[in-house]
């Protein structure tokens, strides 16, 4: 099976064409298509592509951006009609053709193995920026903590309230304890583990300002330093609500540990393999 899909893979790019202009876009001709899928007439063909344009249109995509008519040839017969197709088009068209050809069967078990594999790419690519971005705020969250108990926060507890104010400025008014109660995260756990890209990049940026005025304007005091923290968190969170993000209405995502423990498996598996 393996070899087939990669010959399925290698006729598809044996036929990929490439548009002349300066972004270099990649397409496909029907006909050469039809060939390669198991169809001989364009008859039969042209009816599965018209199902394909159908499902693009149920997709909420514009048929037209995928399925571009070409410009009509004629070599002293009937004018042939053809499409220049998108990826996506062929894929559409493969999921469309009749499954009992094999070429079709074929091209549908690629597709779908490339569609996973696309998939666990953008699943990777979106991990690897909640986990920098956490690390990020963990080193501002030090950096605060530090130049804070230089002056006037000297305990963990008050250090806690500090905190705690940071968050309900950003979340309207709800405390940490609470906003763990509503997305269900336990209450030993930190927060931020469980946020949204968008949410820990927001943290970072409130706390990071908080840092710099604070050093900058030279702000002592406990209550001095905990009004500094909520000016500036909801001034980050005025920015997100002008954009439609309201914090308190995201979703809490897939723990951070156990993405990062998933990772320290995935590593050990490939360097036992390496050794076997």
């Amino acid at each position: 099976m393996d070899k087939a899909l990669t010959q399925i893979q290698k006729n598809l790019e044996s036929i990929k064409k490439t548009s002349n202009d300066q972004e270099m876009m990649e397409f496909w001709s029907a006909r050469d298509l039809m060939l390669m899928l198991g169809y001989v007439k364009w008859q039969k063909f042209i009816e599965v592509v018209e199902k394909a344009k159908e499902a693009c249109k149920k997709s909420n995509q514009s048929a037209e951006n995928h399925f571009l008519p070409a410009p009509v040839k004629s070599s002293g017969g009937r004018p042939r009609e053809d499409y220049f197709l998108t990826r996506y088009a062929c894929y559409l068209i493969a999921q469309n053709g009749d499954s009992r050809k094999p070429q079709i069967a074929l091209a549908q078990t690629y597709f779908a193995t490339q569609t996973r594999k696309q998939e666990l790419l953008e699943q990777r690519a979106s991990e690897n920026k909640r986990l920098e971005a956490r690390s990020r705020l963990k080193e501002t969250e030090n950096k605060i903590e530090s130049t804070v108990y230089q002056r006037g926060i000297k305990f963990q507890v008050e250090f806690a309230t500090f905190k705690n104010k940071h968050i309900e400025a950003m979340y309207g008014g709800i405390s940490t304890a609470k906003l763990k109660m509503m997305r269900n995260i336990p209450s030993k756990r930190p927060l931020a583990d469980f946020d949204s890209h968008v949410e820990l990049k927001a943290k970072d940026f409130a706390l990071a300002m908080t840092d710099y005025n604070i050093k900058d304007n030279n702000i002592k005091g406990r209550e001095n330093i905990n009004n500094e923290v909520v000016k500036n968190s909801k001034a980050t969170r005025a920015t997100l609500i002008s954009r439609n993000i309201y914090p308190e209405h995201l979703k809490s995502e897939e723990d951070l540990k156990r993405i990062e423990a998933r990772r320290k498996k995935e590593t050990m598996t490939r360097r036992l393999k390496r050794v076997t």
